[in-house]
């Protein structure tokens, strides 16, 4: 059995996408919201199955997949976060790279040299990767013209993924890989599928209402953004932390969205300038994790916020 274990945002997508493309099979689908990277433990496998896990955090999935090794399943890794220490077993290929200008996608279009490459553009400006997404578009004589529309899609598939649970989504991820499945030129699926104008149209009503929030905190080195108990906020919390970050990128960001029962979901963004630090600081918090330009803390509990906002001004 064929089992392909992703993430639910562009990169997740885009890296399956041109896996598949290049090597079509039929194969169980296991992903979710964005943060949901512990999926691994959904697997039960078996001796002679085939996992491919896609931009997940080994380091999170570490017990799982010792477990699906020892079961004699053949496990393919591909991933850009915080890995810790990789499990050396025959059973494994990891091509695991957590340099602060790589995706997931740009892994598989190394391993796939260049084959789909402008799905792998679309992820890196998905992944806020902007000058790397430019020079694959570069050295591969991608059309100029098109390159803002790969940068509007792949925004926009990433946008999808955020959330605190599926009912805050447009499209289930799983969903919204299958829509995208037909296309091998990404401009084909913006042309011809409803759902990039669905993603489009929410996307930009959403960032409307964050761009008109006060910041909690806006110094010279970082500015925290507190987000409300809403759909439109859960969806926006990570999208309008890589728009800040690209509009001032020598400065850090937090985007904390109100959640219920006293927590607070946390999206960290370094400085474009340097692009590291984020996991360091959010690794120092239970639920926190994620890669060096970009990431988070699922809950941060009321008690400690002033302790992160303290920690966050420290850090950067």
């Amino acid at each position: 059995m064929y089992i392909d274990i992703f993430n639910g945002d562009a990169d997740g997508i885009c890296a399956l996408h041109q896996l598949r493309l290049a090597k079509p099979v039929d194969s169980r689908l296991i992903t979710g919201i964005k943060r949901d990277i512990s999926l691994l433990k959904q697997v039960s496998a078996n001796k002679g199955d085939r996992l491919t896990v896609l931009d997940i955090s080994l380091d999170k999935n570490r017990d799982a997949l010792i477990s699906s090794l020892k079961s004699g399943a053949i496990v393919d890794y591909y991933d850009h976060h915080f890995a810790g220490e990789i499990p050396e077993h025959p059973n494994l290929n990891a091509s695991i790279d957590t340099s602060p200008d790589i995706c997931t996608s740009l892994l598989v279009n190394q391993a796939l040299t260049n084959q789909y490459f402008p799905w792998a553009v679309t992820a890196a400006f998905g992944d806020n990767l902007f000058q790397s997404a430019k020079k694959v578009a570069e050295l591969l004589n991608l059309p100029v013209e098109q390159l803002d529309d790969l940068k509007t899609l792949g925004i926009c598939i990433n946008y999808n993924g955020y959330g605190m649970s599926l009912d805050d989504l447009f499209y289930h991820p799983a969903d919204l890989y299958m829509k995208i499945k037909p296309y091998e030129n990404p401009i084909d699926f913006i042309q011809n599928d409803e759902a990039f104008v669905v993603l489009k149209e929410g996307y930009e009503q959403d960032m409307s209402k964050a761009a008109a929030t006060v910041p909690e905190s806006d110094q010279a080195n970082g500015t925290i953004i507190i987000l409300p108990d809403d759909k439109w906020a859960r969806r926006v919390s990570g999208v309008y932390g890589n728009d800040l970050a690209q509009t001032y990128p020598e400065k850090a960001h937090a985007v904390l969205t109100t959640k219920g029962e006293g927590k607070y979901q946390v999206s960290v963004r370094a400085p474009l300038k340097t692009m590291v630090g984020a996991d360091e600081l959010c690794r120092q918090f239970e639920t926190g994790g994620g890669r060096q330009a970009a990431a988070g803390i699922n809950e941060l509990p009321d008690s400690q916020l002033e302790h992160f906002l303290k920690k966050f001004q420290a850090h950067f």
